[in-house]
């Protein structure tokens, strides 16, 4: 069993106090039976670990379809709701709890951010809202690396050059791309996240690691890390790696002003959220070379359509958000957000509680 799930098994292994007293009687049994707490999860492939564990104290129903549930369907499927299971392409907001009505106290969303929540909506009305960090931070890290891998070695490029035919001798400078020693790599973000990529890049023979956000780290030592100001990362950064939240303050950070800052060599790497750049500002960039490559597992929208001209671009790697795609890590993830309801529906605090 691994850490976390041990942690949150012998958390939860005692039954709570509600469930101790509703099984004082015969009576009080069967009463605490036919009042189990309605939970509503929006998707019908979440790991059944979790959906096993909420059916053990609560009424589960769910959404039949592999795909968002439609917003109409959504306000009508949460009235009358305990709680609400949902994920980041769920809006949670004053029109969502207002269907919901006055029983919703505690909503979990199976995601690390939660920019789709309106947080000071459920602050005012009491209502519990958990999250989960920390369990995906290993599988972003590697998708992260992977990518900026990708990216500047130009694997996608090189890979697709095969199936046109182009691959017809060796030749010195072909497909050569950008290499990681001696370089300098620019942190946007030094969260769990951050600083689990810059770990990962030390063997790779970096030079010198950077980065950006609200503060300084009280131990940026020990991922041996300088803290500078975004205009300072941006010029001097052969690799510029977002891994920051998107808030009001970063929503579309990077744009024209901000790429013309960079190395003409420079390689851009997002696997934070498509909102903290502008989109179109990042396509000019790369069409007109102003950056060398880019790698992107988010972008704005999503799903993006399939004819996108940053599909068309031979300098973008492009994968459909699976920074967290591991059996284990998703199958974690919905654990956490299992448990985080079946507390916040308790009275207990939640193992990852945002509000």
């Amino acid at each position: 069993m691994n850490v976390l799930r041990k942690s949150l098994f012998l958390q939860f292994a005692a039954p709570s106090p509600i469930v101790t007293a509703s099984f004082a009687t015969a009576g009080l049994r069967s009463k605490f039976i036919m009042s189990k707490p309605k939970v509503f999860v929006t998707r019908p492939d979440i790991p059944i670990e979790a959906i096993d564990l909420l059916k053990e104290r609560a009424e589960v129903s769910m959404w039949e379809e592999a795909v968002p549930v439609p917003r109409s369907i959504l306000l009508e499927q949460v009235n009358g709701k305990d709680a609400l299971f949902c994920t980041l392409t769920d809006r949670i907001d004053k029109e969502l709890v207002e269907a919901a009505g006055p029983g919703l106290r505690v909503i979990g969303t199976m995601s690390v951010g939660y920019d789709h929540v309106d947080t000071s909506e459920l602050k005012k009305r009491g209502i519990k809202l958990g999250y989960t960090p920390d369990v995906l931070t290993d599988s972003v890290a590697d998708l992260t690396v992977g990518l900026l891998l990708a990216s500047s070695r130009r694997f996608f490029e090189a890979n697709q050059s095969i199936s046109r035919g182009a691959w017809t001798s060796w030749s010195p400078m072909w497909m050569c791309g950008q290499g990681l020693k001696d370089s300098v790599v620019g942190i946007v973000g030094m969260g769990r996240i951050g600083k689990a990529v810059v770990q990962r890049l030390q063997p790779f023979g970096v030079k010198q690691f950077l980065y950006f956000g609200r503060s300084r780290k009280a131990d940026d030592s020990e991922v041996n890390a300088e803290y500078v100001t975004l205009d300072q990362l941006l010029m001097q950064s052969d690799f510029v790696i977002v891994t920051c939240a998107l808030t009001k303050e970063t929503n579309k950070m990077f744009g024209s002003e901000a790429f013309k800052k960079m190395k003409r060599t420079a390689i851009f790497v997002n696997t934070s959220r498509g909102d903290l750049v502008d989109q179109d500002a990042l396509v000019d960039a790369l069409k007109y070379k102003r950056i060398a490559a880019a790698g992107l597992d988010v972008m704005t929208p999503e799903p993006l359509p399939s004819n996108h001209e940053l599909l068309s671009l031979n300098n973008c790697a492009i994968l459909p958000h699976i920074g967290s795609a591991t059996v284990r890590t998703r199958t974690d993830m919905a654990l956490l957000t299992a448990h985080n309801i079946l507390a916040g529906l308790e009275g207990n605090p939640m193992p990852a509680e945002v509000c």
